[in-house]
């Protein structure tokens, strides 16, 4: 799979955690992400949460290339929920204008 930076994916980890995020570039270990949310089960269904509490805003995160176990497109619904999560800004649906 070819990662392009800036974009969204999704990360299953060897931890069985799922991670959303954008990233922020590679390396031969690394890759670099910014905004990791973690998938959480809620009482609405499936939730996004911050993973990481401690850093500091937009920090890039390092996520090590052998903790990885699936790298995934990010489905277009979750991504407009990871965009309206991490910057507020909604996403308008896709609609055809008739008329």
């Amino acid at each position: 799979m070819d990662i392009k930076e800036h974009e969204v994916y999704t990360f299953k980890l060897a931890s069985s955690e799922e991670v959303i995020a954008k990233v922020a570039g590679q390396d031969e270990k690394y890759i670099f992400i910014v905004e990791p949310l973690s998938v959480s089960p809620g009482p609405n269904g499936m939730g996004l949460m911050q993973t990481i509490f401690t850093s500091e805003e937009g920090a890039k995160v390092s996520l090590n290339i052998n903790s990885i176990t699936m790298i995934v497109d990010t489905a277009d619904a979750i991504k407009q929920k990871y965009i309206q999560t991490t910057t507020g800004i909604t996403v308008p649906s896709k609609k055809i204008v008739m008329g």
